[in-house]
């Protein structure tokens, strides 16, 4: 609910600002939407999260982990852009982009009993980083040009491979859970196409969605009480196209 309504609050401001802008009489880059083909780069930041279905032994007698929860941080993302246009209103996109980021997950278990007769508790934190090879394939449907600004939505696939999942739990490094290294994503977005004299800055927002389940089950402690995990993403992209 929180993503959601950061989600319309941006819209709202973003439109807002575009109602606002002057409308400029000289239209740059008059034809540049005409290309058939074109390339560009994007960069951005990102946040990565981890949806987490608990299974029916999570806070049983037998599994001491009574809360999972996971600390958001930032990352970043960068890569060419190749662009093909289908129709006056639509493209189909594809970037071969890498992706840097981090998940911690913070388990919060059972450790024995205080004096107080109350069950004493403990927090084991793990950090999890991850540096993804995507490609995601996109569909882009423009909206009618205003001026010297072009609003947009786009949707799609990634395929997401993980380049840090590792190969065996270590301990002495706080990752005991394993990662699968593939996955496939939806993903949605809108964002503006401004149009400069020299080239055309694209500001986009984009929430993806992992469908495979990537945790890897080891009947450990901290796998046990997890039925499936999947991982999400939200994007903030800054496109760069000539």
């Amino acid at each position: 609910m929180k993503k959601i309504t950061i989600l319309l609050v941006t819209i709202f401001f973003a439109s807002s600002l575009l109602a606002q802008a002057p409308k400029s009489k000289i239209k740059n880059l008059r034809f540049h939407d005409k290309k058939p083909i074109h390339w560009g780069f994007t960069f951005g930041i990102n946040t990565m999260d981890f949806t987490i279905h608990k299974n029916a032994s999570f806070m049983s007698d037998s599994v001491s982990i009574y809360g999972i929860e996971n600390g958001l941080q930032p990352g970043f993302h960068l890569g060419p852009i190749l662009n093909l246009r289908l129709a006056h209103f639509f493209d189909f996109r594809m970037l071969i982009n890498l992706s840097f980021g981090q998940r911690n997950l913070s388990y919060h278990t059972y450790s024995g009993v205080a004096t107080d007769s109350a069950t004493a508790l403990s927090t084991t934190l793990m950090k999890i980083p991850s540096t993804f090879i995507e490609v995601p394939l996109l569909i882009k449907y423009k909206a009618v040009r205003l001026g010297n600004s072009r609003p947009y939505l786009i949707a799609g696939s990634n395929i997401r491979y993980d380049l840090n999942a590792r190969k065996e739990p270590n301990d002495a490094n706080g990752d005991m859970i394993q990662l699968q290294t593939l996955d496939f994503y939806f993903e949605l977005g809108f964002g503006i196409d401004w149009y400069l004299p020299y080239f055309k800055l694209g500001t986009e927002f984009k929430f993806s969605n992992g469908f495979n389940n990537i945790l890897k089950t080891d009947n450990s402690i901290y796998t046990s009480p997890i039925d499936k995990m999947t991982s999400k993403m939200f994007m903030i992209s800054f496109h760069f196209e000539g």
